[in-house]
């Protein structure tokens, strides 16, 4: 399999483009998914709580120093900055807001696209500012795989209109396609766990 992990930014509208992008993960999704949800600094977090209810993965805080292995969504916590070390682990930091954010998509996607390099997938979903744009052009510097949810589709379209408006992304798809494309570039069997498979159109 050529990608090692998949790389997700969302804002605005955020739990339920999760809510369908996690239900129709099978059990052996063979990529790790690393993901940065804008959230308040004071959140707990119910929500990651709520979104382990619908998927077959596990989904959980990404701790300091933390080795990044297949079978886990990894999410930012709440007011830290989180980082990908090139020996592929966590790192968690307390630097200044980037684009008005703590955590900041721009900031995990930059660290992931220096360590994957063409071995990485960018995903940017809906969300209602820019953060984001700057990383996802890195990925595709680095010769890594960009996915933009279509701004028709998102809850909130800003965020994926601005990464189209920076760079000419590989897929720009609604979120069922950009599912469907996962599945079939990480080349993951028909699920068999009873769920509904993803059809070709």
């Amino acid at each position: 399999m050529k990608y090692e992990a998949i790389v997700m930014g969302v804002s605005s509208g955020g739990l339920n483009a999760m809510k369908i992008l996690f239900s129709l993960l099978p059990v052996n999704f063979g990529v790790p998914i690393i993901l940065v949800q804008h959230i308040s600094a004071r959140s707990d977090n119910q929500w990651i709580n709520l979104l382990n209810g619908k998927t077959n993965l596990h989904i959980k805080e990404a701790d300091e120093k933390e080795k990044i292995e297949t079978g886990n969504i990894y999410v930012a916590p709440a007011n830290y900055h989180l980082m990908i070390e090139k020996n592929k682990t966590f790192s968690l930091t307390i630097d200044e807001r980037v684009n008005f954010a703590r955590p900041s998509i721009d900031v995990m996607f930059e660290s992931a696209a220096e360590t994957y390099r063409d071995k990485l997938i960018g995903v940017v979903l809906t969300g209602s500012n820019n953060d984001g744009t700057k990383g996802i052009k890195r990925i595709q510097e680095y010769g890594g795989l960009t996915i933009v949810q279509d701004p028709q589709t998102a809850e909130s379209p800003y965020m994926p209109a601005s990464a189209i408006a920076a760079i000419k992304p590989d897929y720009i798809l609604p979120l069922e396609d950009i599912i469907k494309l996962l599945l079939k570039i990480t080349r993951v069997p028909s699920d068999t766990n009873g769920k509904q498979n993803i059809k070709e159109k």
